[in-house]
């Protein structure tokens, strides 16, 4: 339990003792959080689905319409519109509804902005907007068609928050503006975020959905195939991903600049982008770039500008004009914003109250709702309007007709109106509008222009009757009205040409790119006997010289390049894959590869070397067990390598020998050597293998691979050659899995082809 305390009483009624109320601590912040999230939810973060917007920028357009500033009228200073939304709808801060007004004026964020600026509204490179007191705004055609029918009765109005005016729960929205424009905003417990689309498309979905209510997501991508960004940009996503957004409201889309290749004559060229993400600053994107190149991490790029004016224009310079520009672009795509993830998450406030992620024609059906409920409502309000003028007309030509009685009554009685409703049988509406009637109005043309009026209006009366009676004719009315916003937003337009393409990203190769990312230096890899690695700048041929810790020394050195990928196999048989440009500098002793690599304790390194995706090897255990594989199968993508050569105590792998020509000698410790045909092993991705030399005692010593025509090679410990042609080796020539026979004269003590 915990206490939340009163101030002291005033000593009146209760002794002067304190107010002390003893309330359950866990429940009053459960309802107090609830009440929090709920307002949050409801009056701020989520977007309601009928007309789009949140409940500021919903007072902002209304406060703009109340003030008057339509397109046609003068600009206002934002200073002035922002008091009116704060003082009478908005009790927040003056910024924040800036902000918000701001950013409905800006034509890269908004689609179809809702606010004329005049000004400094800010820019694509983040920039701010000027102070409220230097910038003009008023309406667009668009927040027009938003609030269309607001003084009909439309909508339903709601007190303040100070009870002194009243302001509209939802707008008419007569343009379907949750998904033209968008939308994004962060909750308790739930967010949610629309890309923009193309109005065009919108209305061809939402006037299929009207013909066909069933209709399936599937069909209304036909019809609307995806978003359409403020900043145009390359939609990369294939049609199954999108439709899978759109069906279950969450997902996302992959986004890209759009580029093309500028010719600078003899064979030079430079790559000039034209659009970016959307939601990307642009000057903040130059700006990682350019770091990235500092770092050295795009070596295809040469130098990157900014020649933009009022369109965005990027200048990406290759470092030479033999450069991929596909290859430079995909590793920029990979590295940088160029390349931006848009998601989807159609989480809205359904029907004003209830939020919900909802599915693409969930919110196009609820929007037709709301426009045919919108329509009811406007007739309802006309029809009672049409009623009262024609009662009104009713009076008046009975005043015509008994013009010189009702002169007489007005002029000799006290009291005309009861007198007037008695002998006409008026009501009280009708004796108010003669009695307020002008002397000029009474020449001969006004009756039959009552007449004239009288008719009309009861014609117009009985349409507005049949479709109030017609749910069909109801539907046909909303189509109209889409079909006119659709006209008015049609592609042909400039505001409403599709900006946004759809492409497939450009097949290429992986390793490619990923080696167009790291700057090509030479390295000289260098492993130490208890498993240290590093990399020393340069191609070093001497490393005699090389420091190492107390206890160890040097146990394999190799050049490479920084792009080049390393295959290290241990004795368990597991293969891990390194990348040379990931490795420690040369300075110090490295560090342990059991850090880098997930290698068990019991394990040891067996070999290291350049990864070469045409080669093959022949890998043989201790016991004198192999096979041979393709260095491709031997890469591994995570820190936990791949088991390539299956092992167990005491066996281990031993020897990892390249494929040559097409026999296969064997020594064993026993000093036993035996050639083969290569084509006895078998190529594996992984197992035990196959026996390749018998033993009574010990196992396997050395492994070489060589071409018969060219004879057996080997060197001993002083370093003289020795060769065995064909002929010579006929005794040493047998089948895989024999014991072989005692190595020739010459050979190394070691046991080892290389003395």
């Amino acid at each position: 339990m915990g206490k939340i305390v009163t101030p002291p009483g005033d000593g009146s009624g209760d002794g002067g003792g304190d107010h002390i109320q003893a309330v359950d601590l866990k429940a009053a912040l459960e309802e107090r959080y609830l009440a929090y999230a709920l307002s949050t939810i409801m009056h701020r973060a989520l977007p309601d689905v009928r007309d789009g917007l949140k409940p500021v920028h919903r007072r902002i357009v209304y406060a703009m319409n109340e003030m008057g500033l339509r397109p046609n009228s003068a600009f206002r200073k934002c200073a002035k519109i922002v008091g009116e939304v704060m003082g009478n709808y908005h009790p927040h801060g003056d910024q924040s509804i800036y902000d918000a007004l701001a950013r409905l004026a800006q034509d890269f964020s908004q689609r179809y902005p809702l606010v004329n600026g005049q000004g400094n509204f800010g820019n694509i490179d983040g920039d701010s907007p000027a102070a409220m007191r230097y910038t003009e705004s008023k309406m667009t055609a668009v927040a027009e068609l938003l609030l269309q029918g607001i003084g009909e009765d439309a909508v339903d109005f709601r007190d303040t928050y100070d009870e002194s005016n009243s302001e509209p729960t939802v707008l008419p929205g007569a343009f379907p503006n949750l998904l033209a424009n968008g939308a994004s905003g962060i909750a308790v417990g739930m967010a949610t975020s629309i890309p923009s689309h193309n109005a065009h498309e919108v209305c061809d979905a939402a006037l299929h959905l009207i013909a066909h209510p069933d209709a399936s997501v599937e069909k209304l991508l036909e019809f609307m195939p995806g978003p359409d960004l403020p900043t145009g940009g390359i939609i990369i996503d294939n049609r199954e991903s999108i439709l899978e957004s759109y069906k279950t409201g969450r997902g996302g889309f992959r986004v890209r600049a759009k580029w093309e290749i500028e010719d600078l004559g003899r064979g030079g060229y430079q790559i000039v982008v034209t659009e970016i993400p959307y939601q990307v600053q642009k000057s903040r994107l130059i700006e990682k770039i350019a770091e990235l190149l500092i770092a050295r991490r795009l070596p295809l790029l040469d130098d990157i500008r900014d020649e933009s004016a009022e369109d965005v224009r990027i200048i990406i310079v290759p470092k030479n004009r033999t450069v991929d520009a596909t290859l430079l672009m995909e590793s920029m795509f990979k590295l940088t914003e160029l390349e931006n993830r848009i998601p989807l998450n159609m989480n809205l406030l359904s029907m004003g109250r209830v939020p919900r992620v909802m599915a693409l024609n969930e919110v196009l059906l609820e929007w037709l709702a709301h426009r045919k409920d919108v329509l009811v409502r406007r007739s309802r309000y006309r029809l009672a309007a049409i009623d009262r003028r024609l009662e009104i007309l009713g009076g008046l030509l009975i005043a015509y007709l008994n013009i010189d009685e009702v002169i007489r009554i007005i002029r000799e009685e006290d009291e005309p109106k009861p007198v007037m409703v008695a002998r006409w049988s008026l009501t009280d509406l009708q004796v108010e509008s003669i009695l307020n009637m002008r002397l000029r109005n009474l020449r001969k043309l006004e009756e039959f222009e009552i007449r004239t009026e009288h008719d009309s209006l009861t014609k117009e009366k009985g349409e507005i009757e049949a479709l109030l009676a017609s749910d069909e004719q109801q539907w046909k009315t909303v189509a109209w009205e889409i079909q006119e916003v659709k006209k008015q937003y049609a592609k042909a337009t400039e505001l409403g040409r599709r900006r946004t393409q759809f492409a497939n990203a450009p097949e290429a190769n992986l390793e490619a790119i990923q080696q167009a990312m790291i700057e090509k230096e030479p390295i000289t890899v260098v492993i130490s006997q208890k498993g240290w690695i590093r990399a020393l700048k340069g191609h070093v041929t001497d490393t005699s010289g090389l420091v190492f810790k107390e206890g160890d020394g040097p146990k394999i050195a190799f050049t490479a390049q920084t792009t080049d990928k390393l295959l290290l196999v241990t004795t368990g048989g597991k293969a891990y894959t390194l990348g040379a440009d990931k490795l420690p500098g040369g300075r110090g002793h490295g560090e342990p590869i059991r850090i880098i690599v997930d290698m068990e304790n019991d394990q040891d390194i067996l070999t290291a070397f350049v990864h070469d995706a045409s080669r093959k090897m022949v890998i043989a255990s201790t016991a004198g067990y192999g096979f041979v594989i393709a260095e491709s199968e031997m890469v591994a993508n995570t820190r936990k390598g791949k088991q390539v050569m299956n092992v167990s105590m005491p066996d281990e792998a031993k020897l990892v020998v390249q494929v040559k020509g097409d026999h296969v000698a064997i020594v064993g410790e026993n000093r036993k050597m035996l050639v083969f045909p290569l084509d006895q092993l078998p190529e594996m991705t992984r197992g035990k293998g196959v026996r390749l030399q018998r033993y009574k005692d010990g196992g396997i010593s050395d492994i070489k691979c060589f071409a018969i025509d060219a004879g057996l090679a080997w060197e001993d410990s002083a370093g003289r050659a020795f060769n065995r042609n064909k002929d010579e080796l006929l005794e040493w020539m047998g089948d895989r899995a024999s014991a072989g026979r005692t190595v020739p004269k010459g050979f190394p003590r070691s046991g080892k082809f290389a003395g």
